[in-house]
């Protein structure tokens, strides 16, 4: 029986340089996050989360050069901030304590979701603050168990009402017209300012096509009452 073929190779990303402050090490929130997470492990993982799924070797960003992961008692999950250059996670101690129960996935699953931020396009800023939450927010679900899994699948309101809602939405965008269609969309946000446009670009159909499209859809899975 022939061996099973190599697995290709991880590419030679570029990470950044990575550093690490807890403001309160006495903090529940802290041992969990000691107790389950190896950091440099955790960041680099987040790092090549967002790369293999936005990005190519090719098409990757360089202009990273530093993430500063804070972990401090906060309300609220975590936030970004930073310069081009050096990026700031600000992670609640307060919110890894409540998460106990799943600490880890829930832990990577932020560092995902925050990391992304550090590294998509934006539109020249124009792009809606939903649509920024909802490609941040696919990556959980396409890693299958870092979804928050209290999210669920909503077609209720606007497409770029963010979060779940627009995160679940590209998932099935994702699906339906292929592989790398996110990373298409990231990659359309990078020179020039958002318009709508881009998504009939994409797929031959404009979003709000698209969105009907996908309400039949989930009412199909789901049953009419939503």
């Amino acid at each position: 029986m022939p061996p099973p073929p190599p697995h290709d190779p991880e590419p030679h990303w570029p990470y950044p340089s990575f550093n690490v402050r807890i403001e309160d090490l006495a903090h529940p929130g802290a041992k969990l996050f000691l107790d389950h997470i190896r950091v440099d492990e955790a960041l680099r993982y987040a790092v090549a989360t967002v790369f293999r799924w936005l990005y190519t070797p090719n098409s990757v960003p360089t202009h990273v050069e530093q993430v500063l992961l804070v972990l401090r008692p906060m309300d609220g999950v975590a936030h970004t901030f930073g310069s081009r250059t050096h990026k700031e996670i600000h992670f609640s101690l307060n919110h890894i304590r409540n998460s106990e129960a799943r600490a880890k996935d829930e832990i990577l699953g932020v560092l995902v979701h925050e990391m992304v931020h550090c590294y998509q396009y934006n539109g020249l800023d124009k792009a809606p603050g939903g649509l920024i939450e909802g490609v941040a927010g696919i990556l959980g679900p396409l890693e299958r168990r870092l979804g928050p899994p209290h999210w669920k699948k909503e077609a209720d309101g606007e497409w770029d009402a963010g979060y779940q809602k627009t995160a679940y939405f590209l998932e099935w965008i994702e699906s339906r017209y292929g592989d790398g269609t996110i990373r298409e969309l990231n990659e359309g946000l990078k020179d020039k300012e958002y318009d709508e446009h881009i998504f009939k670009d994409l797929t031959g159909r404009k979003i709000s096509k698209l969105w009907k499209l996908y309400r039949a859809h989930l009412e199909e899975l789901q049953g009419p009452a939503l």
